[in-house]
């Protein structure tokens, strides 16, 4: 619904804000649909003036935004929504899960989901990551590729029962944020095919104890799933909430999936705690839409060395001399 214009990065935040000017149609979980200006856009939520109010609309409840230039006649507004399992956001390049998916038992997601995780892998070390989308875009942590420009992806698919890998090495980044831990990359070898690759689904809509899973590559074990439960939503650490599970994360997990019984990918797996078990973390799914929405924001120049970060060094209190 809102298109925010404050969550922005830089200078961007005046051309956001221009772009935002005209109206904006966010459509809502329940066949609703409200207009009106965006005025800000946050992680968890937007904020759109309706002209005579303003209201706050939490980022669960918002199905799609559409605005002016792409909004589709009111009778394409009242078709009923397709009855596939996923559907692909006009403004955006995942898919997010219809409201209607089932939970399912950990073997079939699985079967179905696994091909869409990957192991990611540069000189330095490995970790996991997941395909948002059959062209090859796919996610992980930023710690996982920082500093390395030289990037592979194994990729797995189960044929007649047997596990084939295929390597590709024409590896792009198109944005990273290091703040939240993510990378977004693109395989862009010439034979690669259209991949198999996940719905992004709500983590607002988790209850502590619900149970998840991860997949992903720990210490280089490829493929390995663990499963186990929500243990807290709103752990804090360093200003930022991660969530807490008891799903066994290792060193090599860092960037992989971690899944609701539905199948949908409710948070990014980063970290652990060594010293103790079952302590696992993952970023908020909301964070990862949120850094996807605004990818240009962060986009990676792969011609320029310097990007995507330059710190300058802060001014220095001017020195008075004696005369």
């Amino acid at each position: 619904m809102l298109r925010a214009c404050l969550k922005t990065a830089g200078g961007l935040a005046f051309i956001l804000c221009a772009l935002t000017a005209s109206a904006t149609t966010v459509q809502l979980k329940d066949k609703a649909a409200v207009t009106g200006k965006i005025l800000a856009e946050k992680h968890d939520q937007i904020i759109v003036d309706i002209g005579y109010t303003v209201l706050v609309i939490p980022r669960s409840q918002i199905v799609k935004l559409l605005s002016d230039d792409v909004l589709p006649s009111k009778t394409a507004l009242a078709t009923p929504a397709p009855t596939a399992a996923m559907t692909p956001d006009l403004h955006r390049f995942f898919y997010n899960s219809l409201a209607n998916a089932k939970d399912r038992t950990v073997r079939e997601l699985v079967s179905e989901l696994g091909a869409a995780v990957v192991q990611v892998r540069t000189p330095s070390g490995l970790g996991s990551g997941f395909l948002i989308n059959e062209d090859g875009f796919l996610m992980t942590n930023f710690h996982v590729t920082e500093g390395e420009t030289q990037i592979s992806i194994e990729v797995y698919q189960e044929r007649n029962g047997e596990l084939e890998r295929k390597n590709y090495k024409q590896i792009r980044i198109v944005a990273l944020n290091k703040f939240a831990d993510l990378a977004l990359l693109k395989i862009e070898d010439k034979d690669a095919p259209k991949f198999v690759h996940v719905m992004l689904g709500e983590s607002a809509d988790l209850a502590v104890g619900d149970r998840v899973f991860a997949i992903g590559s720990p210490l280089g074990l490829e493929r390995t799933v663990t499963e186990g439960i929500v243990s807290t939503k709103t752990r804090q650490f360093q200003g930022d909430l991660y969530l807490q599970t008891t799903a066994q994360i290792n060193p090599g997990n860092s960037g992989g999936p971690l899944f609701n019984m539905r199948g949908e990918v409710i948070g990014v797996t980063n970290m652990k705690i060594t010293f103790g078990e079952g302590l696992g973390f993952a970023i908020p799914v909301e964070n990862v839409k949120f850094f996807l929405d605004h990818r240009d924001s962060y986009a990676y120049d792969n011609d320029n060395p310097s990007n995507p970060y330059r710190y300058l060094e802060p001014p220095s209190r001017t020195k008075k001399t004696a005369e």
